[in-house]
C-alpha cells in the first residue's frame, strides 16, 4: 500500500515538474518494493544531466522523509533505449532505425514521423524490369506506431 501512496505522490510531483518543462516528457516511472523510484525522462531536444537534476530535486525537495524513506534516481533514456513513443521519433528524422514490426526487421532511414506513423527509407537491390542483373531502387514502407512491436536508432561506430 506505501508503494502506491509514493507512486501516485511522485506521479503528481512529475506532472508538476515536467509541466514547467514542456519539452521534457516522461518515458517510464518505476516505484520498486524497496521505495527505490526510477524515473527516465526523454525531451525534444535531448536530455541533459542538469534537467536530470532539476528533476529530481523537483521530487525530492517535495517529498517528506518521514512519510517515505525512499531512494531517487533521474535518468535519460539511453541511446540503445527502444523508442516508445510517438514524440521520441521526430527528433531522430534522418537517423538510421531497426523497425521490428509483425515479426520482420526493417532497417531504414527515419524520413519522416508524427503522432500516427513513421516513414522509412532504404535502398535495395532488385532484378531489372527489363534484361538481366539488378538495379539499386529507392524503397519507402509508412509504419503506423500501432504496428511497431520494437523500433531502436542503429548506431554507427
Amino acid at each position: 500500500m506505501e508503494g502506491n501512496r509514493l507512486h501516485k505522490r511522485v506521479s503528481e510531483l512529475l506532472e508538476e515538474a515536467l509541466g514547467a518543462r514542456p519539452e521534457l516528457f516522461l518515458i517510464d516511472l518505476k516505484v520498486n518494493p524497496d521505495q527505490s523510484i526510477q524515473v527516465t525522462l526523454d525531451g525534444d531536444e535531448g536530455v541533459s544531466l542538469q534537467d536530470c537534476m532539476d528533476i529530481s530535486r523537483a521530487i525530492e525537495h517535495s517529498l517528506d522523509r518521514d512519510a517515505f524513506d525512499f531512494s531517487l534516481e533521474v535518468g535519460s533514456a539511453g541511446a540503445t533505449a527502444p523508442l516508445v513513443l510517438p514524440r521520441q521519433f521526430h527528433k531522430h528524422i534522418g537517423r538510421k532505425l531497426a523497425v521490428r514490426r509483425e515479426g520482420r526487421e526493417l532497417e531504414g532511414t527515419l524520413t519522416a514521423a508524427d503522432e500516427k506513423d513513421i516513414t522509412l527509407s532504404w535502398k535495395a537491390r532488385e532484378p531489372k524490369p527489363v534484361g538481366k542483373g539488378k538495379h539499386t531502387v529507392r524503397k519507402e514502407e509508412k509504419i503506423p506506431h500501432s504496428e511497431i512491436e520494437q523500433a531502436k536508432v542503429v548506431l554507427k561506430f
